[in-house]
């Protein structure tokens, strides 16, 4: 029995109690919904629920006495075993033996599609992420976001929501300027300018540049020949190195696009018009601090040129009309030092007529490389910082994902290099996937040695305390996929996942899969076979959740 059979059988013992009139919802009421979670204590039971405590005041009774006719009709469910209350009306509930082990044969059955729901189906959401400005290498920043981003868009399209995944490319602002720049002084073997790149990639692209266009620093244009082509090649690469990590995108939206054929302009003469903007000091002004900014911002400059936030504008308001798959939910990904978007973002979202929550900005913290107890900071390529090929050719693409993607992104990490190309049960990574490797060792033993699922199993033998400890965590899975979803939070995969892997490596030291050599194959060798491939089948389906690898051989 799973969690959500559980859940929906209580679900109907309750509408039965109600309409039955053992209780009586009092006027405008409504049964709380369901919901059974796992006790801190095995010792507790199977799965406890606190919905008697839910209901108390919705049927104007005491929250123990509510329990206690609750735990009548839970206890007559098939499959429970035994109901107890605690506390001011918890109930614990334990499930017979047979019926947790049905478990295990519900997610091999259901297989890749265990721990999927509908709970988003009919919602877009757009996930915009990394949009590393293409003036150089994608630094760890960034690649914290190719992870993260990644895991969360895979998170939710397990939730049943379409997600378009959106790149920003950035190809309007001062920052193409000093890229710019430093090609040409490249080119010209001049020396970096102050605010210029440096690193071995400058060099690359502008011997590319002049391959193509040997004239380029002879011509009228040569700011524009080094723009085009020089944007163009380094955003080649980015993309490229997106591939090799494993992400891929949807959208590569141009921010040039928005100003493209007086769109924004347009956009802000009808707020003025429907009064969204007011006029002060000679500039035109939004009053984000009505919707919790900390300051009014400026979209037009008292000069006429528009202010950044004009095309923030312009975009958000793209994100939700357009003519294919316009957005329920945007959702933006942004660095350390984009604090400030967030207020500000929400309110544009309000003043252009939509909800707070159809807008969420996820701020990501700094990531910091330490091998030996000693932070690493240069980058061949790059120069001056860390790039993606730089972690992954140092850990791995694996590890860098799940290491990348196991904290909540408000929390800073120190990627400790040493850690993760070790192989311990200290390094996350590789316990985890060890847990996976091994189930399929033992999948391949009990082939050789004739153990087969469908010769038949028997359920009930699932009684150990062992195998109770490792169904319970399997039937956690759909729980920790719906939480990581709902809160935006795909790290919440990553722990599940270690929570899993523990309780298997327990349970296979202490349960026989495979018989000794003069016995006989039984059902119980069958049986756990059957919750060994239940465990296999959860653990690759929460590392592909994260883009991460199960590897059958180790």
């Amino acid at each position: 029995m799973t969690p959500e059979e559980l859940s929906e059988a209580i679900a109907l013992a309750l509408e039965e109690t109600i309409s039955s009139g053992q209780l009586t919802l009092v006027e405008g009421a409504e049964l709380p919904a369901v919901r059974v979670e796992r006790p801190k204590s095995r010792e507790h039971g199977d799965w406890a629920t606190n919905v008697a405590l839910q209901l108390a005041k919705k049927v104007g009774k005491n929250p123990r006495e509510v329990a206690a006719l609750l735990a009548e009709k839970i206890g007559a469910i098939a499959g429970v075993a035994s109901v107890d209350i605690a506390g001011p009306g918890f109930l614990n509930i334990t499930l017979d033996a047979a019926a947790a082990g049905e478990l295990a044969a519900t997610i091999v059955e259901a297989g890749e599609a265990y721990g999927r729901s509908d709970k988003f189906a009919g919602k877009t959401i757009n996930l915009e992420f990394v949009s590393a400005n293409p003036t150089g290498p994608i630094h760890l920043g960034g690649t914290r976001w190719a992870a993260v981003g990644d895991a969360l868009a895979r998170v939710l399209e397990a939730e049943g929501a379409n997600v378009v995944r959106e790149y920003y490319f950035n190809d309007h602002g001062t920052q193409i300027d000093r890229f710019v720049r430093s090609l040409i002084a490249a080119a010209r073997g001049e020396e970096t300018p102050e605010d210029g790149y440096a690193g071995a990639y400058i060099v690359d692209i502008k011997d590319q540049i002049l391959a193509q266009r040997p004239d380029a620093l002879e011509a009228e244009n040569p700011e524009e020949i080094f723009r085009e082509i020089g944007t163009h090649l380094m955003f080649d690469q980015i993309k490229e190195s997106l591939a090799a990590f494993g992400t891929h995108f949807d959208v590569f939206f141009h921010e040039n696009s928005v100003f493209e054929g007086g769109k924004v302009d347009a956009l802000l003469d009808a707020m003025r018009e429907n009064g969204q903007l007011f006029e002060a000091d000679g500039a035109w002004w939004m009053r984000t601090t009505d919707y919790g900014d900390d300051k009014d911002r400026v979209v037009i400059k008292s000069d006429g040129n528009h202010a950044y936030v004009a095309g923030d504008i312009a975009y958000y308001q793209d994100k939700m009309t357009r003519a294919v798959n316009p957005a329920d939910v945007a959702i933006y990904m942004l660095g350390a030092d984009h604090n400030g978007y967030v207020g500000r973002l929400k309110a544009i979202a309000q003043i252009l007529g939509y909800r707070a929550d159809q807008i969420e900005v996820m701020i990501g913290q700094l990531v910091n490389l330490v091998k030996d107890g000693k932070p690493v900071r240069m980058s061949k390529r790059a120069g001056t910082v860390v790039t993606l090929e730089d972690l992954v050719e140092a850990v791995g693409v694996d590890a860098a994902r799940y290491e990348l993607t196991r904290y909540s992104v408000d929390t800073p990490i120190d990627i400790d290099l040493g850690l993760l190309t070790s192989k311990s049960n200290e390094n996350p990574v590789y316990y985890v996937q060890y847990a996976h490797a091994r189930t399929a060792a033992v999948a391949r033993n009990a082939a050789e040695a004739g153990v087969k699922v469908e010769d038949g199993v028997d359920t009930s033998l699932l009684d150990s305390a062992a195998d109770g400890e490792l169904l319970a965590v399997l039937g956690q899975f759909p729980a920790a996929v719906r939480d990581a979803a709902k809160f935006y939070e795909p790290h919440r995969v990553n722990r599940y996942l270690e929570q899993l892997a523990s309780a298997y490596h327990s349970w296979y030291g202490v349960s026989r899969v495979t018989p000794k050599a003069d016995e006989a194959v039984t059902d119980l060798h069958r049986t756990r076979l059957l919750l060994n491939n239940a465990a296999q089948q959860v653990l690759a389906n929460g590392l592909n959740l994260l883009g991460v690898s199960a590897p059958e051989r180790m």
